[in-house]
């Protein structure tokens, strides 16, 4: 059995010739190393950046958040990370309080470099309200300025003075005070001029003196008991202003009572 051959003899093969690359320029194989190192260096800045986070430069130091501390900790925890600070002052924090940093520039995870200064400011406490000045106003008007102003009138104190009845008088403490909002705010208001003879109350039982008193258009004031055996039990033995003495319409006269010795 014979086999036809289908391949032509090896002699009679004709392979391709193969070319010769050209030579590469010294000026292309520079801009191409250029390229490459580019190349490199973007993706070093990728995995550093993205894929491994970490600083670029070793020598730069993560500004630490200090906001809310003391100023001596935050001063601590700042020189701890190889920084410095610069203090900034004071402002008014409504909550925070004194002495607390409530700013901080850089602010907190920024990269920056060592021995950089972190400028810091603390609170100084709330804002505070200067006490508005109501002398010469009716004492309802001067307790609605005091409120609107953000403070409060803590208590209400009527003297003897030759001014209108109800006048402001002064505050307590001074106009132009600065207070914290909702301090309380004293008020001193005018009963008017003495011009009433107090009454003489001694001898006279509780209810009589509260009587007499205000016929003259005076009040009782507070009612105290001693023990003594120099009057009859239930009398008034002592008074406050004494009698004859000149008073405001209004005014509280104090009386102390006796009681049985035993």
């Amino acid at each position: 059995m014979q086999f036809r051959r289908h391949m032509p003899p090896l002699k009679d093969w004709h392979l391709p010739k193969l070319r010769r690359l050209p030579p590469i320029k010294r000026d292309e194989a520079i801009r191409w190393a250029f390229w490459l190192g580019v190349a490199a260096l973007t993706g070093y800045l990728l995995a550093a950046l993205f894929v491994f986070p970490a600083p670029v430069f070793p020598h730069h130091q993560q500004v630490p958040r200090v906001i809310g501390l003391p100023l001596a900790d935050a001063r601590q925890t700042i020189a701890a990370a190889h920084l410095g600070t610069v203090d900034n002052g004071t402002e008014p924090h409504p909550s925070a309080p004194v002495g607390t940093v409530i700013w901080q520039d850089p602010p907190p995870g920024v990269e920056a470099p060592a021995n950089l200064r972190v400028a810091l400011v603390t609170s100084s406490g709330p804002q505070r309200v200067p006490v508005p000045d109501v002398a010469g106003l009716d004492g309802a008007l001067a307790t609605r300025l005091i409120a609107a102003a953000g403070l409060t009138v803590s208590r209400v104190e009527s003297v003897s003075a030759a001014v209108p009845t109800g006048q402001t008088m002064l505050t307590r403490p001074a106009a132009a005070t600065a207070l914290v909002p909702g301090s309380g705010v004293g008020l001193v208001v005018s009963r008017g001029a003495p011009t009433i003879t107090v009454p003489d109350l001694l001898g006279l039982s509780p209810l009589d003196a509260r009587t007499r008193l205000e016929a003259a258009g005076l009040s009782i004031g507070g009612v105290t008991r001693q023990r003594t055996s120099d009057a009859a039990p239930g009398t008034v033995v002592a008074q406050r202003p004494a009698a004859g003495t000149l008073a405001a319409p209004g005014t509280l006269v104090d009386v102390v009572v006796a009681r049985s010795p035993q």
